[in-house]
């Protein structure tokens, strides 16, 4: 029996990601130097991945 596509394993997916975790949103922001050290990780900017 065939197992669904859905069901295939993560390292199948190769999507992009919309989303980021924080600390990937502090990475993009100081690159860009938006974000400084001793600045506040509540209520960061919005951002959008680098492609």
């Amino acid at each position: 029996m065939s197992q669904h596509r859905s069901l295939k394993g993560a390292s199948k997916i190769a999507a992009k990601r919309n989303v980021l975790k924080r600390f990937e949103r502090v990475e993009v922001l100081k690159k860009r130097g938006q974000f400084k050290d001793g600045d506040k990780v509540i209520g960061l900017r919005k951002t959008k991945p680098d492609v």
